[in-house]
């Protein structure tokens, strides 16, 4: 099995602040890494961590951090499909994050979102049935969409991380046979949360919902089988950047490296990889390593 993860790339810049800044205020900051990012990058580069075989399909665009973003993949052990746009300047992400680790997050998108559905779809003509089509919320909805339809048409498994929102989502559901939420993404999208969320949205379509509710832990429902609830990993959180991204990656990696559908270990395993990037700074260089992934998924 592969996966192909279409979304974006960014160079993450993080600024440390003593509190988030309001409306109207300048306050100090202190920069505390560069990193490669963006969520398509952050779960494509954890995913082939595990040794699930991974493509990355995303854009960049003709700059200084298109090097930075080529130079960074290289190191890694999955398949790049870079789309250059003439023209067009590569995505980066301003990262504020507090002494308890929260932080908020400023994306561009303009080479992901110039990302074209031809450009999107060539890749998958290696596919094969079975392999993992992986969606996030940042490409043009024309594309979303057609990308979700047609690997389904060619029987491919469809995981879809709704982040960030668009009013669209909604009506994709039918097209998506696993879907990762928080509980934000939840209430806006299902307009509740917990159980009857996921009941919902199994309702509309989807097969398997996977809902983080952060200290409560995760939410695991499956079409014709009972909500199952896995405790959070206890950890002291230094930043929460990618720690979202870290979690889908390796609960679809963990099932599909044993060749079944998401259940409660793959949730345990993405709460233990989770917990390891939340302890550290930074986006890329906070995930877990290749032989930190193989002790959790060897467990």
């Amino acid at each position: 099995m592969r996966a192909y993860v279409i979304g974006n790339v960014a160079v993450d810049e993080t600024i440390s602040v003593s509190s988030m800044p309001e409306a109207g205020a300048s306050i100090l900051g202190r920069e505390e890494t560069r990193d490669l990012g963006g969520k398509g990058a952050n779960q494509a580069v954890v995913m082939s961590r595990t040794g699930l075989p991974t493509t990355l399909v995303t854009a960049v665009g003709e700059d200084f951090r298109a090097q930075t973003i080529r130079d960074q993949l290289a190191e890694e052990q999955l398949q790049a499909h870079l789309v250059t746009l003439a023209g067009r300047s590569s995505d980066f992400s301003i990262i504020f994050t507090t002494p308890d680790g929260e932080n908020a997050i400023v994306t561009t998108t303009d080479s992901a979102g110039s990302l074209t559905l031809a450009a999107a779809l060539a890749p998958l003509d290696s596919a094969d049935v079975g392999d993992l089509v992986v969606l996030q919320g940042n490409l043009a909805e024309e594309v979303t969409r057609g990308l979700l339809a047609e690997a389904k048409r060619r029987a491919l498994v469809t995981a879809f991380n709704p982040s960030p929102l668009r009013p669209y989502f909604a009506d994709l559901w039918p097209l998506v046979d696993i879907a990762f939420l928080n509980k934000g993404e939840a209430e806006s999208l299902a307009g509740s949360s917990g159980e009857t969320a996921a009941r919902r949205l199994m309702e509309a379509g989807v097969k398997q919902v996977v809902l983080t509710l952060g200290g409560q832990g995760s939410m695991l429902a499956v079409d014709g089988k009972p909500i199952i609830t896995i405790p959070a990993v206890s950890t002291k959180a230094v930043d929460t950047t990618g720690a979202g991204d870290t979690f889908m990656a390796v609960a679809l990696a963990s099932a599909a490296l044993r060749g079944i559908e998401i259940d409660a270990r793959a949730i345990a395993d993405a709460s233990a990889a989770a917990s390891l990037t939340v302890s550290r700074r930074g986006t890329r260089s906070a995930f877990p390593t290749r032989e930190e992934l193989k002790a959790i998924l060897a467990g």
